[in-house]
């Protein structure tokens, strides 16, 4: 076999790998219902955590997993942070409001296409045309910075916590299996975030970062490359989300009303306009922004979820 031949067989393999990870991606989206909305409205209505805790608790399994990279020497060229400026808060409220609007986050709507709400369909479509719309608009543009990640300085002090981190995950995940709960239990929400925050690291080694918004965004601001086999993951975390509401039962033949395709519509826009005006929507900020201690996605994370908690209370104030 020649280095060329070898070369493009590692291409392949690679992208294979990467595939399968963005359908066990889309799988763990839908089994687990790892949505930011459904996390606020667990806060507001029952004063718990624990989706919100699993959302930030993929943030730890990509942060490890990107020291694991660097200390082998495979982590390739990550992406830029971003300054804060006031863009980054209005997108952070507007993606909030428009993740409120559409009842789903960006990671929520995968969910709800997973279980045969066709309306959500419309949420990437309308993802698309806030972003471009803001390309043709020409404001927001977002200035670069070129401040390197501190977690790489912290690497010997933050691996150690995230090895230990996952024995003890791993003895949870054993006691479920020893008690017969493991099939009841594997796709709770932080056994469904560990394996998105597991599968995207696997993705970013083989073919770059990667979150279906941030390809939505790139197109519309004309910007993508490598736009087929990006797309092709694309269907392939839809389809992986697909067999988890097929698999878990709740793939719906109930055909949407013309409201909720409207909902979906306008909440796509909305929260179109906010990620290109961050840059970023959720499920990057969350993947790619927080585990680096970028602070424009912090800040923009949590001025969204403050805009949906806000949203939510004044919904709920207005029916008393």
């Amino acid at each position: 076999m020649t280095p060329v031949q070898a070369s493009g067989l590692a291409s392949f393999m690679g992208f294979a790998l990467a595939l399968l990870c963005a359908g066990l991606m889309g799988y763990a989206i839908q089994r687990g219902a790892t949505c930011t909305v459904a996390a606020m409205d667990e806060i507001v209505s029952h004063r718990r955590v624990t989706r919100l805790a699993a959302i930030i608790e993929a943030s730890i399994w990509v942060t490890g997993g990107l020291l694991l990279a660097s200390l082998l020497g495979v982590l390739p060229m990550l992406p830029a942070s971003y300054a804060v400026t006031g863009w980054t808060i209005f997108g952070g409220v507007l993606l909030g409001y428009g993740a409120y609007v559409n009842r789903a986050c960006v990671f929520g709507a995968i969910a709800r296409i997973g279980s045969g709400e066709w309306a959500y369909l419309l949420t990437p479509v309308g993802f698309f045309l806030g972003c471009w719309l803001i390309a043709a608009s020409g404001i927001g543009s977002a200035t670069r910075t070129g401040s390197a990640s501190p977690i790489f300085h912290a690497s010997r002090l933050l691996l150690p916590l995230f090895l230990a981190f996952v024995i003890w995950r791993f003895c949870q995940a054993g006691s479920a299996f020893r008690g017969r709960r493991f099939v009841a239990h594997i796709w709770s929400p932080h056994h469904a975030t560990a394996l998105i925050g597991i599968t995207f690291v696997i993705m970013l080694l083989t073919v770059g970062a990667w979150a279906y918004t941030d390809l939505l965004n790139q197109i519309a601001h004309g910007m993508a490359a490598m736009v087929t086999s990006r797309f092709i993951l694309l269907l392939a975390l839809f389809a992986g989300a697909l067999l988890g509401g097929w698999t878990a039962g709740r793939l719906s033949r109930r055909m949407p009303s013309a409201a909720g395709f409207g909902r979906c519509l306008a909440g796509g826009m909305l929260m179109g306009w906010g990620s290109s005006l961050i840059p970023g929507g959720n499920d990057g900020l969350i993947l790619i922004g927080l585990p680096l201690l970028m602070p424009y996605a912090w800040l923009a994370f949590g001025a969204m979820c403050f805009t949906i908690a806000a949203a939510m209370l004044m919904s709920k104030h207005a029916q008393i």
